[in-house]
């Protein structure tokens, strides 16, 4: 079953999900919450490992991911893209999380490598779950990309209804 996680930019979709995972077993996958600085990160949900998206460092252009102003590190959506594959081989956990799909994810960059696996695994899957954060301006543009036609529609407050 897919569940998207839609809401405005920076309206505390991720930190919903930070406060809903806290205590829980059965919830893996990647966050992607800004460090105290303002700094975006990876967060590996059960490793808790951590590790900074973007760069302001002067570095190889093929080491980089542009868009608009923002430049990100490949090597941190290769090693969240990874982690992701990873956790779903595993299946010990209830609730996958996916933290964000957007404009990158739509370039065929970003997190789409694991999006691509993951969503048909999970698409028609009664007994695992996979959590899709997605900002509302995009939902249509991911639905469509993906081709998912299977899903429910989650608001920050809905994550109350897994408790």
């Amino acid at each position: 079953m897919i569940y998207i996680l839609t809401g405005d930019i920076r309206t505390g979709k991720t930190t919903a999900l930070l406060n809903w995972i806290e205590g829980r077993a059965d919830v893996d996958g990647v966050l992607c919450p800004d460090s105290e600085n303002g700094k975006r990160y990876f967060l590996n949900i059960k490793t808790k490992e951590e590790y900074f998206l973007g760069t302001n460092l002067d570095t190889e252009e093929n080491k980089i991911i542009s868009i608009g102003a923002f430049q990100f590190l490949k090597s941190s959506f290769q090693k969240a893209n990874n982690y992701l594959l990873e956790a779903n081989e595993k299946r010990v956990s209830k609730y996958l999380i996916i933290d964000e799909l957007g404009k990158l994810e739509l370039k065929y960059n970003g997190l789409h490598d694991s999006a691509k696996v993951l969503i048909p695994k999970y698409e028609k899957n009664k007994d695992h779950y996979l959590i899709l954060v997605v900002r509302e301006s995009l939902f249509d543009d991911i639905l469509e990309h993906y081709n998912i036609s299977e899903y429910s529609v989650l608001k920050k407050d809905g994550l109350r209804l897994f408790d």
